[in-house]
């Protein structure tokens, strides 16, 4: 049977300030973007897309309706890290059960990057 769904692909956040947010996901990511246009700026995160777009008008008080985890090994250290790179807690660290852990930040812009660590999740 073919699968309709392939799996998640790209996480997109909204920035008011394109460059700024260039520079400080490739310093917290630790990556470049593969493709870069004043319309859309997207990062290849171990084969998963993170994509930047800038923000039409300004967006005041920004809901997380959706939030995606970024895969890690080490919650606490990735959390501290962005903290110290210019993100705020929105989440500290925590377990949710067994041995899953997670956390969430905003960034400067005001969108929430979750983080995870679940070794009990594995990749088709």
């Amino acid at each position: 049977m073919e699968k309709r769904f392939l799996g998640l692909r790209t996480t997109i956040y909204t920035v008011s300030n394109l460059q700024e947010a260039i520079e400080w996901y490739s310093r917290v990511f630790e990556t470049e973007p593969y493709f870069n246009e004043p319309f859309y700026v997207g990062f290849n995160i171990a084969g998963y897309e993170l994509g930047l777009m800038p923000e039409e008008h300004p967006v005041i008080n920004k809901t997380a309706n959706v939030l995606s985890y970024w895969g890690v090994e080490d919650v606490e250290k990735e959390y501290n890290r962005m903290l110290e790179a210019g993100a705020t807690s929105q989440g500290a660290p925590q377990n949710v059960g067994g041995p899953i852990v997670v956390a969430e930040l905003k960034d400067p812009w005001d969108n929430v990057i979750g983080l995870i660590c679940n070794p009990v999740f594995k990749l088709p």
